[in-house]
């Protein structure tokens, strides 16, 4: 007798270690082999990882509104925000500020509001909104290009390289970006693509 094969299009491979597991729908499946998890309930997932992008975007919000640093030389001091930071340059340079403008802060954001565009529906057990594959594939391919947490470590080394110039110290705004960077590489882990992929196909 010849054994039953599983349909291609039942199984799932391990992204770290490739091995295949036949997926088993509204059940967490975890990799036998390394433990990754590789799909969990589509309800369960879209809870989890919307409280954390509710509060990405809370907190990015208040990076954009508060102070980011703090600059004081000669008894005179002057505050400034994140998007004075990124358009510290100009004339020539002004590509540059709107680069980073785009890959720190457009780009993180774009991906929150995709996040909730795409998985809202989820969380109310409705059908995925119009364009939600088009938007996930677009979250997908940018996040390589979301640089949000260079953006943090470039400020750390500047301060060390300018705290003989002048007294420099974070504001707010430094601490919640931060975080908000930690929170979305948080649900980059979170987000099981397979179980996500599923439910908007259904």
């Amino acid at each position: 007798m010849t054994p039953s094969l599983t349909p291609s299009d039942q199984l799932i491979a391990c992204p770290t270690c490739d091995a295949l597991h036949e997926q088993i729908q509204h059940e967490k499946l975890t990799c036998g082999r390394c433990h990754t998890v590789l799909s969990v309930p589509e309800r369960a997932l879209g809870v989890r990882v919307l409280l954390v992008t509710l509060v990405s975007a809370c907190l990015i919000y208040g990076a954009i509104v508060l102070p980011f640093l703090s600059v004081e030389r000669f008894w005179l001091s002057n505050d400034t925000t994140l998007i004075e930071a990124a358009f510290a340059f100009e004339g020539p340079l002004l590509a540059l500020s709107l680069s980073i403008l785009v890959l720190v802060l457009v780009l993180p954001a774009a991906r929150l509001a995709i996040s909730l565009y795409v998985l809202g529906p989820l969380i109310l057990g409705l059908n995925a909104l119009p364009g939600a594959a088009t938007a996930f594939r677009w979250s997908e391919a940018l996040r390589p290009w979301s640089m949000a947490e260079i953006f943090i470590i470039g400020c750390g080394v500047a301060l060390v390289k300018i705290v003989a110039l002048a007294e420099v110290a974070f504001g707010p705004a430094f601490y919640m970006f931060a975080a908000a960077v930690v929170l979305i590489w948080v649900q980059d882990r979170m987000v099981c693509r397979a179980s996500l992929w599923r439910a908007i196909e259904k």
